[in-house]
């Protein structure tokens, strides 16, 4: 299913249940927010040492309702602002490796305006 197969669903969705009076871009944004924030919740006090691949398996569910919530979130949040999600990731990416050049950026965490400057 590609991205636009699924914004056509949500938006389907929303228009059967006359919800696009609620999916302006204020409201998506916080829904993401809100939806992300139940994400974190799951790995919250969870140190990493214990995030093995059971631990993983054991919470696979509820990982996935919560990262799906998410990524439906944004592409409705996309498909309201008329944004090419696919064509704005890969926008991103190029930027990202502008900003992160491997030379640079190899193993290394710092944040870009800085990264010269760490070396």
């Amino acid at each position: 299913m590609s991205v636009d197969n699924l914004q056509e669903l949500l938006r389907k969705f929303a228009d059967e249940r006359d919800w696009n009076q609620f999916h302006t871009p204020r409201n998506l944004i916080l829904a993401i927010q809100a939806e992300l924030g139940e994400l974190s919740e799951l790995v919250q006090w969870v140190p990493d040492s214990e995030m093995t691949e059971q631990w993983i398996q054991d919470n696979n569910e509820r990982l996935q309702e919560e990262i799906a919530d998410v990524f439906l979130y944004l592409i409705r949040l996309s498909d309201v602002l008329n944004i090419d999600l696919i064509d704005a990731a890969s926008k991103k990416i190029d930027l990202n490796a502008d900003k992160y050049p491997v030379a640079l950026a190899k193993g290394n965490a710092t944040k870009y305006t800085h990264l010269k400057e760490s070396l």
